[in-house]
């Protein structure tokens, strides 16, 4: 049974401020929790149903060093922030920050994506096709809330998310392509394939800022067919990197 102390910290990661305080998150799901034991990533513990637990008895079993508690459907519901909780939730260390290194490969460049699932989708669209690290303005959504994380579908394990600033980002780093996605740019079906450069989606509603679009080397467009005024950013990055990576 977990204790009142245990739950409160659990609950508390819910929050960005005590994931930074304590470098821990909460990955919640069936198929996140497999991903993570089957990684031997830096998994701290583990709660789950008695029927989770029974299913992966091996994969539970094989998880030395880690606190893997059996909880009732309730008390996994008190911990979850979801409003449909799942079976298994595990606790997971923050990997510690990291530089980005730029050249010789192609990057994603998020300035203020506000929406967790659209930031967890680009996560895992990096992890498809094959990019190594996606960088996020300090006002992106958290990279570790729950939903994020959620919707990576465990590719968060394999995509390292650094936060820097972009307009300082782009200035020091001219000689590196960048491509903006804008409404207003070239057709990207006649942008040759890249394997080195900066592919950049702005904000959900707004779009890139104007100060980050003065320091790109490029303005990139998906052809509008249709009446439909914008393209969700994570659809957008998908179409772009499908375009310019194969």
């Amino acid at each position: 049974m977990l204790s009142k102390a245990q739950i409160k910290y659990i609950q508390s990661l819910q929050h960005k401020k005590y994931r930074q305080k304590f470098g821990q998150f909460i990955a919640e799901g069936d198929k996140i929790v497999q991903e993570l034991l089957q990684s031997g990533k830096d998994v701290q513990a583990v709660y789950a149903t008695r029927d989770w637990l029974l299913d992966h008895r091996e994969l539970a079993e094989s998880a030395t060093g880690m606190d893997v508690q059996e909880v009732e459907p309730p008390a996994l519901k008190q911990l979850s922030s979801l409003s449909t909780p799942n079976q298994a939730l595990a606790l997971v260390n923050i990997p510690p920050a990291s530089e980005p290194v730029l050249s010789g490969q192609v990057t994603i460049v998020l300035e203020t994506i506000q929406d967790p699932g659209n930031l967890g989708t680009i996560i895992r669209i990096a992890d498809w096709f094959g990019i190594r690290q996606i960088i996020c303005s300090p006002d992106c959504v958290d990279a570790y809330n729950a939903k994020t994380i959620q919707s990576t579908m465990g590719s968060i394990m394999r995509i390292p998310v650094i936060v820097k600033d972009i307009l300082e980002l782009l200035a020091a780093n001219k000689h590196i392509p960048s491509y903006a996605a804008t409404l207003h740019g070239d057709n990207i079906a006649g942008t040759p394939k890249i394997t080195e450069g900066l592919i950049l989606i702005g904000n959900e509603s707004r779009g890139l800022g104007e100060k980050v679009l003065a320091l790109c080397s490029h303005r990139i467009t998906i052809p509008r067919i249709g009446q439909a005024e914008s393209l969700n950013a994570a659809v957008a990055a998908g179409i772009i990197c499908g375009r310019l990576l194969i």
